[in-house]
């Protein structure tokens, strides 16, 4: 049991751990308290119940079946498949984005017998990608993106302005990407059936709410405010949908921020990274993903980085590459492995798609300098 929960937490535990240590070189204080943005974890907090409660409605589910019931090849399919994820992700975050789609197209994709299981993997991963790149053009599309946002001050539409070339320029690849998927004719796809339309209380209640921390992020609500309102309704009218927020999530950001504070305190480290990272965001915040993933990254470099338009491109290009670059990353491989298909020609295919893409977004972004 021990083994299954460092696994499946591993970046938990590796956050814990690192703050635990940190607490040896910075004891604790008060100062303690200055470190955690608050904020940052209200929003997340709110954001994440209110995209819980729209899943666990079937909203997204039915939505797919809709779209996807108007095609009828399996080039078709895949474009709607994975633009799905590429401006769901958007609103509803890239692990969220996947989580819903991911199994919809192994369902779906696997029952075309036309179709080689190659194509299959081909499309998970281009899901994949089209997540962690679409979720970059808005704060809410990502942990890393909301806490640069809340942190920086940066107006949202210069926020969107920043990424929306880079956001593009990957819609119109994965475009291209997509046009070596098979062409095969598709058997019947099935309609929604009337299990999976929600109530229309809940289906109202979570609209309500998430359109609330859309509100709150273009600073029209206070986020305190934010998240208050959205547990009082969530504890009142579906107190269910509270088990299914990531915990965890919040908890690795507290054990970050202990840990980058307690850096930030120590002159000797805080200089070495200072100079490594000032003048350096954008590669730093690259390289450190592919090794600790992009959200701790940013958490690890926000305080050291002077260009914060560079950590922002940095660790949101960062979330191509390996597996671990984007913990979103990683959804997406566990449910393709746990459909009985090989993750060893995944993983392959996954890291020959990523590295392309990687590289012509950097080309890219060199035209943009």
């Amino acid at each position: 049991m021990m083994v299954s929960f460092l696994k499946k937490r591993a970046v938990f535990c590796a956050a814990s751990f690192c703050a635990f240590v940190s607490c040896f070189f910075v004891p604790p204080s008060k100062a303690y308290l200055s470190y955690i943005d608050g904020h940052t974890l209200a929003v997340l907090f709110a954001l994440m119940a209110s995209v819980a409660g729209l899943e666990s409605c079937g909203l997204f589910r039915m939505m797919a079946v809709c779209l996807c019931a108007l095609v009828h090849t399996s080039r078709a399919l895949s474009f709607v498949l994975v633009f799905l994820c590429f401006f769901s992700s958007m609103l509803i975050t890239n692990d969220v984005a996947l989580i819903a789609f991911v199994p919809f197209a192994l369902m779906l994709l696997g029952s075309q017998k036309g179709l080689p299981p190659v194509s299959v993997a081909y499309v998970i991963v281009l899901q994949t990608v089209a997540a962690n790149t679409g979720s970059m053009l808005t704060p809410v599309g990502n942990p890393q993106n909301l806490f640069l946002y809340t942190q920086s001050g940066i107006a949202l539409p210069a926020f969107i302005g920043i990424l929306l070339p880079y956001t593009i320029v990957c819609g119109l690849l994965l475009a291209l990407a997509l046009l070596l998927v098979p062409n095969v004719s598709l058997s019947p796809l099935g309609s929604p059936n009337a299990q999976s339309h929600p109530s229309f209380l809940r289906k109202s209640l979570y609209t309500i709410l998430f359109v609330l921390c859309l509100l709150s992020v273009a600073k029209v609500i206070p986020k305190p405010l934010l998240a208050l309102i959205v547990l009082l309704a969530v504890l009142l009218f579906d107190a269910r949908t509270l088990l299914r927020v990531d915990y965890f999530l919040l908890l690795t950001f507290v054990a970050f921020f202990i840990f980058s504070g307690n850096i930030a305190s120590i002159p000797a480290v805080r200089s070495l990274l200072e100079s490594c990272v000032q003048q350096h965001e954008l590669a730093s915040g690259l390289v450190a993903s592919q090794i600790i993933s992009n959200v701790p990254a940013t958490l690890l470099l926000y305080p050291f980085a002077e260009n914060l338009k560079s950590l922002l491109l940095g660790v949101n290009f960062g979330g191509l590459g390996t597996l671990v670059a984007s913990l979103a990353s990683l959804i997406s491989f566990i449910m393709y492995s746990k459909s009985g298909r090989q993750g060893g020609h995944y993983l392959a295919l996954f890291t020959l798609v990523n590295v392309i893409f990687l590289a012509l977004l950097l080309l890219v972004g060199q035209l943009f300098q």
